[in-house]
């Protein structure tokens, strides 16, 4: 299980990450599905207009490393993690400089460039890789036993939310552990659209929801405060 105040030893853990921004699908083929969110990560990132990384840093990293830090991290040989929408690389290097072999996917090219360039200064070392979380086992061998989502499920689409939890249980072992951050539902101008934990359960139809715990906004925007962020945490079946 994954209680909320006691460490978690996955025993020969690998780690996933997950993100947003369905497009790509093997053999280089776009996919429609999700691609208006992802347009619009795109040109955010050319733009230099990326407010959820900012808030990601300065608002809830700190609660996300508190239940990072539940995890225990196991033996060098198994401890690998897999980034998936890393977008910049944030978590990645986090996950990295905790002692995880991090691969990190994401399907934003000028994210992935920038997350390169993030390495020589992190002294990390990441591998990124352009991908496609909704077409998860292209990319990614199996037998994982760590998840974790910032912000990606709570933007797609619910057919590419049932490819997320599809592929998400093909490439995990059966006890593997996923920790998700995700808005609730509702209609609030360009954040996404958000999720509930009866979709949360509906598309994770093999994973167990173990914890959900609201997020602290006292230092958030309103429009942040207002979309009512809750870290969720599962347990595969």
């Amino acid at each position: 299980m994954f209680p909320p105040s006691q460490n978690v030893d996955p025993g020969g853990a690998r780690c996933v990450v997950l993100d947003c921004g369905p497009t790509f699908v093997p053999g280089g083929r776009i996919s429609g599905k999700g691609r208006p969110m992802n347009l619009g990560y795109r040109l955010a990132y050319r733009a230099g207009f990326t407010p959820w990384e900012k808030a990601g840093r300065a608002i809830f990293a700190e609660q996300l490393n508190h239940l990072l830090d539940a995890v225990a991290v196991p033996g060098e040989a198994a401890a690998r993690a897999l980034d998936l929408g890393c977008g910049t690389g944030d978590h990645s290097i986090e996950l990295a400089k905790r002692g995880w072999s991090v691969t990190a996917v994401d399907s934003v090219p000028l994210a992935i460039e920038r997350a390169r360039a993030k390495l020589p200064v992190a002294g990390a070392d990441v591998r990124f890789v352009l991908g496609d979380v909704t077409h998860l086992p292209a990319y990614v061998d199996d037998h994982y036993t760590f998840a974790l989502d910032v912000g990606c499920f709570h933007g797609l689409t619910d057919e590419c939310r049932v490819a997320y939890g599809r592929g998400l249980t093909a490439v995990t072992a059966p006890g593997a552990r996923l920790l998700m951050f995700a808005f609730s539902p509702g209609r609030r101008g360009p954040l996404p659209r958000g999720s509930s934990r009866r979709d949360v359960e509906q598309a994770l139809a093999g994973w167990e929801v173990v914890g959900d715990d609201a997020m602290d906004t006292g230092s958030a925007p309103g429009l942040l405060a207002r979309a009512e962020p809750r870290f969720y945490r599962l347990v595969r079946n």
